[in-house]
């Protein structure tokens, strides 16, 4: 009898890709406010400042800015730093390290330097952490060349990728979601990558496209079970990474199904459904479309502290399974 598939959670499936990639490569170290003896504001470093020392899981001051230049400074000497941001929102106070800095001195000095810097950004809404600690910015790290972006939405793909992501010579931002943190997967032992750039399709299907990202991918492939006891088949893509976007794989879905739904927790307006949109508005995907490109994105708003109006600013499965419904017969 096979053994049952081994299951992580999100946040132990990073945990073991960082401990792994500490015990391979002693120029791998950890750095991040709280981090250390308390194992992180989300427990994701856990244990790890007693397994491999302070040295290498490194308390930083309350200073984004300064954590970040040193992580960037760290990197550029040949070490392989894994800057842990408490909270996506406070990247805003490092922008000028990781905008100006990491993302740009490959380019400015000939390509004869990298920056091998790893960022770790806990995401989203859902946990009642207000304005200030609740947001998507993917897209504004997804709109800096030089910046590979990645959003990671099961344990497999969090561990796989951060690995792939410390082996990349470039920096590599990836945001993880905070709800999506307690979730179990399988998760294989030992050491294996997934590419960076490369989507996946989570659920093959004829009847519309639905891009996702993130925790976005769970509830598209909840709505499309929903669905398919009314005749409508989902083919739900997990876009993986934000830059570079593997527009090829979201091209030929769009090409079988002829319709694309975009789903995203982030603010609509200038999101990354515009730039899925865009894909396809400027590809021969275009020709195959049946109906207008819908994006669902989060409302225009800060996302609030009181639990039943935050989640009203971002989208939920009956929105999808609306807007998916409203797509394919015709009403949109």
């Amino acid at each position: 009898m096979d053994a049952m598939p081994r299951e992580l959670s999100y946040s132990q499936a990073i945990q073991e890709a960082m401990a792994i990639a500490m015990e391979a490569d002693e120029r791998v170290f950890l750095m991040g406010e709280d981090i250390g003896v308390y194992g992180g504001a989300f427990q994701v470093t856990g244990d790890l400042v007693e397994r491999f020392g302070a040295d290498r899981v490194m308390d930083t001051p309350i200073s984004e800015l300064g954590g970040a230049g040193v992580a960037v400074g760290a990197a550029l000497t040949g070490m392989r730093p894994i800057f842990e941001f408490q909270f996506s929102d406070f990247a805003t106070l490092a922008m000028e390290q990781i905008v100006n800095q990491a993302a740009k001195m490959r380019f400015m000095l000939g390509g004869e330097v990298s920056v091998p810097v790893v960022m770790r950004f806990p995401a989203g809404s859902g946990t009642g952490a207000a304005a200030q600690h609740s947001q998507s910015l993917e897209a504004w790290l997804g709109h800096v060349p030089g910046l590979k972006v990645i959003q990671p939405a099961t344990p497999h793909d969090a561990k796989g990728m951060l690995l792939a992501a410390v082996a990349d010579p470039d920096p590599v931002m990836i945001f993880e979601h905070k709800l999506l943190y307690k979730m179990k997967g399988h998760v294989p032992e030992g050491h294996y990558t997934v590419p960076i750039g490369k989507a996946e399709i989570r659920r093959e299907g004829s009847d519309l496209t639905i891009v996702a990202t993130s925790i976005m991918v769970h509830k598209a492939l909840e709505a499309a079970e929903t669905l398919s006891g009314e005749g409508i088949d989902i083919e739900v893509v997990d876009l993986r990474t934000i830059r570079p976007m593997d527009k090829a794989t979201i091209i030929e879905s769009v090409k079988k199904t002829s319709r694309l739904l975009c789903v995203y927790e982030a603010v609509k307006t200038l999101g990354i459904g515009a730039e899925v949109s865009a894909t396809i508005a400027e590809s021969d995907a275009f020709d195959y479309l049946d109906a207008p490109i819908v994006r669902l994105g989060g409302a225009e708003t800060p996302v609030p502290y009181n639990p039943e109006l935050e989640k009203a600013t971002v989208p939920q499965v009956p929105d999808i399974v609306t807007a998916a419904r409203d797509l394919v017969r015709g009403k949109r």
